[in-house]
């Protein structure tokens, strides 16, 4: 069994030492890589910048691509889920990216710097469009206000098996933290639990992941 789970944020350059980007610290997505080494499941980790390591970076059962941007992470993706049973995807991807990049650090001048934007690749979508029968796909949404609303149009959108959700409004929860307080989202049943590490949220992830490839995507009752 091989996954492939997207971690991580993306940059996006403005010039060579300057550039959008937001506050992941990819510790969610590398406890999911590691709960799947430590079952002994392939992983293909998509890996945006971070100053984390792992012990499972050197375990044969873990194959990474480093990225950068939201466009390299979009690329690697496309590449790799076609070849997988699932993917999980965690990765706080820009959804916009500057319509141009300087080739020298832009200076100071004047009082303002407009800086103009394109969508970038719409990763899930594009995921969701080509799953196959067998294929598992699953998302996060991070969300600050109707968070079950959003996280369920998401899940429909993106053509997602199930959603992970997650809010700002959580004490603990969200980006940078070691905790998190999630509810996993399928299209039969919401499952809330309470405030735990990283590493435990992830355990509950794929069992839930695990649960529907062996269901074929039909969540058995608990």
């Amino acid at each position: 069994m091989s996954i492939l789970i997207t971690a991580g944020p993306t940059y996006e350059r403005i010039d060579p030492v300057r550039f959008i980007g937001n506050y992941s610290s990819g510790k969610m997505g590398i406890a999911l890589a590691e709960e799947c080494v430590n079952r002994e499941i392939d992983v293909i980790l998509v890996l945006g910048p971070v100053n984390i390591t792992s012990h499972i970076f050197n375990n044969p059962h873990i194959k990474i691509i480093n990225v950068e941007s939201a466009k390299q992470m979009y690329d690697a993706c496309m590449q790799f889920y076609p070849h997988c049973e699932g993917a999980i995807l965690c990765a706080a991807v820009a959804d916009f990216t500057p319509i141009s990049v300087a080739d020298h650090k832009i200076k100071r001048e004047g009082d303002e710097l407009i800086i103009r934007l394109k969508p970038t690749n719409d990763i899930a979508a594009s995921l969701g469009n080509i799953k196959k029968e067998n294929q598992l796909l699953a998302g996060f949404a991070l969300e600050t206000d109707d968070e079950e609303t959003n996280a369920k149009g998401k899940m429909q959108r993106k053509n997602f098996d199930f959603i992970v959700l997650n809010s700002l409004n959580d004490e603990g929860a969200g980006f940078r933290h070691d905790t998190n307080k999630i509810t996993i989202i399928d299209k039969y049943k919401e499952y809330e639990y309470p405030l735990k590490t990283k590493k435990e949220c992830a355990k509950d992830i794929i069992d839930k992941y695990c649960e529907m490839l062996k269901t074929s995507g039909k969540p058995v009752d608990k």
